[in-house]
């Protein structure tokens, strides 16, 4: 999740999202507890080997060796505990194929073991080779964004970027264009039907008790919600929203942390992005923690939730897994 985040995230959010995703079921009353202990277990344990580094309390991020393509341990959640994941020595393994020719998921793997960017403690590295790519492309095509997949007749996969031209390229076109178009719609909106969509967003993401603030004495916060962890623990956040096409500024970052109420965390939700001054500022230690979400993640949030878009799938029918290995002129159906 921080790795594929690119910044920060609080232990809760990095639990929701794993959860979201599909990437992490757990019977655990206390699911996001679970996930800050065991952070937290791990930095003590290892200290300076550890992948992880607090920011502030209860926010984590990757050390800056423990970027794209690096190790994420054997209990990580994509299994690998080599130098990269299975996504990323899949992308490298195919990056290597001449001619840009798909690649079947059993022969990605074994030349990812053999060239040592990968192994797993797992008995069956290929299953959970065929695993990642197809929930990888699941998520991306939930969030209505392009994967880096595109998975071929008979579990072949080849590289979403080699597609100049065809059904899933004329596709992920017109969802950019859609995505754009959404954010401009967003950046018209007058400032109290933005303040209720973000108020509707926050609703979707299980959120409660949402309430647009009145638009004087809010001391800059426009929405306030409770996140209840584990069904027992609410976590109040105050929410300020800006319909800007500049980048938002760290005094900005600076307002919202002096008008949090006790026990509060902050979050900014921009339709533009986020000066590094800024994000410096939000990722300041021993401070209350606030949280940026950008113009592109808004979208991805909107897109994911189903808010101002509908979807109209096409119907595409593929092979199931089952008949890979089958003789080619029929082989077992079920």
């Amino acid at each position: 999740m921080l790795r594929e985040a690119d910044e920060p995230l609080n232990y809760r959010e990095i639990a929701r999202r794993a959860r979201e995703q599909g990437d992490w079921s757990t019977d655990a009353r206390t699911p996001e507890a679970t996930v800050n202990a065991q952070i937290t277990t791990d930095m003590k344990t290892k200290g300076e080997k550890s992948f992880f580094r607090r920011v502030s309390p209860g926010v984590y991020g990757l050390r800056e060796a423990t970027g794209p393509g690096s190790s994420t341990g054997a209990n990580s959640e994509e299994h690998a505990t080599s130098t990269m994941t299975f996504l990323d020595t899949a992308e490298k393994v195919l990056e290597e194929q001449g001619e840009k020719t798909p690649v079947h998921y059993r022969e990605i793997t074994r030349r990812a073991v053999k060239k040592g960017w990968l192994t797993s403690g797992g008995q069956t590295p290929e299953a959970i080779m065929a695993a990642q790519l197809s929930t990888e492309m699941k998520r991306s095509q939930s969030k209505g964004i392009r994967p880096r997949f595109v998975r071929h007749e008979r579990g072949f996969y080849g590289l979403s970027r080699w597609m100049g031209k065809g059904l899933f390229y004329e596709i992920e076109r017109h969802n950019q264009r859609i995505r754009k178009q959404l954010l401009g719609r967003i950046r018209k909106l007058p400032p109290a039907e933005f303040e209720t969509l973000i108020g509707r967003l926050l609703t979707a993401l299980n959120f409660e008790k949402v309430e647009v603030t009145k638009e004087t004495g809010d001391g800059g916060i426009d929405v306030r919600g409770v996140l209840v962890v584990g069904e027992a623990l609410p976590v109040r956040m105050a929410v300020q929203v800006k319909r800007w096409k500049n980048n938002v500024q760290a005094p900005t970052v600076q307002q919202v942390r002096g008008s949090l109420g006790a026990h509060e965390q902050g979050l900014i939700i921009s339709t533009s992005g986020f000066s590094s001054g800024a994000q410096a500022e939000a990722r300041r230690p021993d401070a209350p923690p606030v949280g940026l979400m950008d113009g592109e993640r808004l979208v991805q949030l909107l897109v994911a939730n189903d808010i101002g878009v509908h979807r109209a799938n096409p119907d595409i029918i593929e092979l199931g897994e089952n008949e890979e290995d089958g003789d080619e002129d029929g082989g077992k159906l079920l």
